[in-house]
């Protein structure tokens, strides 16, 4: 990716009980092609993780990576018990009526694909293909357990390269990549707040995470509802989605098509040229509704 690109800062004003908040968004192509790709990011992620993705996207797509509230350039909220699915829904919702376009392709990771998942099987929804990035309706304890160790931490670093040493170290499951593209990957994850080096995002985000039971129920009535065509990508060694739930995926609901993606644990990036094709073949190969 040349680092010399880059996408437009927006954001919209969402709306939340009792307040409202500002959404921010990066926009990436001609904000004229009906051709939208909303990217959507993990729990503790922003939407910059998207950047080599998009930048390859963008000559045919208009591609779209918000940061979810909490998170990189958007609002934090009083109570931290909207940061959750309910209230990211809501929030999307209003994003994509602010592109004005009838429907979108969606790409989500993780939480990204949860929030994908619940707005799809809703009557009407506005999305025409949906791709799940290592999650589905079932997810595993054992993923869940680890997520839920370290997000909310808020650690201080003496240096950017203190910080990107340790987001190597906590999200090794992403697989090998390059010097360059974990750059890429902690440029906008490691920054600069009140004078320090901090991680992008407000560790009230674990808050709602932690108040709820670890064991989520199934959330297959939602996944049976989904019209449009998937396709749900998998880490190989992935601790959140375990084969059998992504072999179900392929049998039931709208019956995605099925990915695996070598040496990742949980989750693939999108950024190394095998991974990115995987997403234009998505695009490529499934056909919006008519």
């Amino acid at each position: 990716m040349d680092p010399s690109i880059e996408p437009e800062l927006k954001s919209v004003t969402c709306a939340h009980p009792g307040g409202l908040h500002r959404l921010a968004y990066w926009e990436w192509g001609d904000p004229g092609n009906p051709s939208v790709v909303v990217c959507v990011h993990g729990l503790t992620r922003s939407g910059r993780d998207f950047d080599a993705l998009a930048a390859r996207l963008a000559s045919r797509h208009r591609v779209v990576c918000p940061d979810m509230i909490g998170r990189g350039r958007s609002d934090r909220v009083a109570d931290p018990m909207l940061y959750a699915p309910p209230q990211y829904v809501a929030d999307c919702v209003t994003l994509i009526a602010r592109l004005d376009v009838p429907e979108v392709a969606w790409v989500g990771t993780s939480m990204g694909g949860l929030i994908g998942m619940a707005l799809a099987s809703l009557d009407g929804a506005p999305i025409s293909r949906l791709l799940l990035n290592d999650v589905g309706p079932v997810l595993s304890l054992e993923g869940l357990a680890r997520i839920r160790d370290y997000v909310g931490a808020d650690p201080e670093f003496a240096s950017f390269e203190e910080g990107e040493a340790a987001v190597k170290r906590l999200a090794a499951d992403f697989g090998p990549l390059t010097d360059a593209q974990w750059r890429l990957l902690t440029r906008h994850t490691v920054v600069q707040r009140d004078g320090r080096w901090r991680l992008h995002y407000d560790p009230r985000i674990a808050e709602p995470f932690r108040a709820a039971p670890l064991e989520v129920p199934p959330l297959w009535p939602l996944w049976d509802r989904i019209a449009c065509p998937a396709w749900v990508v998998r880490g190989e060694t992935s601790d959140l989605l375990t084969p059998e739930v992504a072999d179900e995926m392929t049998r039931r609901g709208p019956r995605a098509r099925r990915v695996d993606v070598a040496g990742v644990g949980h989750a693939p990036t999108f950024i190394p040229d095998d991974q990115i094709a995987i997403v234009e073949r998505f695009l490529n190969e499934t056909a919006p509704r008519s």
